[in-house]
């Protein structure tokens, strides 16, 4: 049919052109939030536009929303503005008749949407933690950077080098001080390099002196040496941390029940069926007249938007304190939202109105 074929084809147009804004604008606003943590020590500046990559994935769920309802509001209210619709309803087509071409081009979005919710985030998730913990947890003299004093892991020795990287096996003018075992050291040398013997790692300094001092005591110790090895232990990981809720995969928050799970089972969830009664609060919110204007009806549906995600927020805090349960919360948000959504749909399609001037002239004929 034409009409379901010209409207699926301009809601494609509308759509690619949307995501390619709104990806656009998340990857900027990634890149410079990514480059501030890589900035603090918290990835490996080189791993920047991976994590940049991981990051604007698990904001695609809401992008790809924002981006059907967006796209539904435009074309629809193009329609309006240029008496398309006019020509159409005057064809015979009802308003109800556009469900169809929109769901029809919706399904494959919304399967994305949960797709992407439900299996995409959490491993997008993983990738960013598994980096992060990576870096954090790197041994001692990959931490090192040329004219930089750079603490060790366990936070016991500072080590500073003029030139070159330890890990890259020598450096010249090496300074390294620490704290074990109730002594204060401070070592320097010339040069230096990395050995590797037998399972364990040594930092080989040469020409240099060591300081050596009791805390709490005004013992003074200087050795002058002409080679001096330092063992090099790697970071030594305890216990497995937790991991972070955003990390777990869709089966492993349903075999484990708990409130915490249910309330991110419910944020996961809630973006194929906030995609879906948007898209229908789209097509009644997108109805104007042309000779008002599209503006207020356009701000009106981002406000929509808005409240609508904002409550799955709030619903994932409010299943995980136990002040509602799973059942019932998706069943008030989500139900409640598709039934005003068709109420409204059914008012705007049969010309429903409430005739106030004609109750009160009921009430005033009906009181003594």
């Amino acid at each position: 049919m034409l009409f379901h074929s010209s409207i699926r084809k301009e809601l494609a147009r509308s759509f690619v052109a949307t995501m390619i804004v709104l990806v656009t604008v998340v990857m900027t606003m990634t890149l410079i939030r990514t480059l501030g943590m890589a900035s603090r020590g918290s990835f490996n500046p080189s791993d920047v536009m991976l994590v940049m990559g991981y990051t604007v994935l698990t904001f695609m769920p809401n992008i790809m929303t924002m981006g059907l309802f967006i796209a539904t509001i435009a074309t629809l209210s193009r329609l309006y503005r240029d008496s398309e619709m006019v020509i159409w309803f005057a064809s015979g087509v009802e308003l109800s008749s556009l469900l169809r071409p929109l769901l029809r081009f919706a399904w494959p979005v919304v399967v994305m949407i949960a797709a992407l919710a439900l299996l995409a985030l959490p491993w997008a998730n993983q990738q960013i933690e598994a980096m992060k913990s990576r870096y954090e947890n790197r041994g001692d003299l990959e931490r090192v950077q040329p004219g930089q004093f750079q603490e060790s892991a366990g936070g016991n020795r500072v080590f500073f080098v003029e030139k070159s990287q330890l890990n890259e096996q020598s450096a010249t003018n090496i300074f390294v001080a620490s704290t074990e075992g109730g002594k204060e050291t401070v070592t320097s040398a010339r040069k230096g390099h990395t050995e590797l013997i037998g399972n364990d790692r040594f930092l080989v300094l040469e020409n240099g002196q060591r300081l050596e001092s009791t805390l709490g005591k005004s013992d003074l110790k200087i050795i002058e040496f002409a080679q001096y090895a330092i063992r090099v232990a790697e970071n030594q990981l305890g216990a497995k941390p937790e991991a972070p809720l955003n990390t777990l995969s869709f089966l492993d928050l349903v075999l484990n029940p708990t409130l915490v799970n249910l309330g991110e089972v419910s944020w996961r969830i809630g973006f194929a069926f906030a995609a879906l009664n948007l898209m229908i609060l789209a097509l009644t919110a997108s109805r104007v007249n042309p000779r008002v204007g599209r503006s207020g009806n356009f701000f009106f549906s981002l406000l929509l938007f808005q409240v609508y995600l904002n409550l799955l927020n709030l619903g994932q805090s409010w299943i995980a304190s136990g002040r509602i349960d799973f059942m019932s919360f998706n069943l008030l948000l989500h139900g409640g939202v598709l039934a005003a959504a068709l109420l409204w749909l059914a008012q705007q399609n049969n010309n429903w109105h409430l005739n106030l001037r004609l109750i009160t002239q009921h009430r005033r004929k009906s009181k003594p």
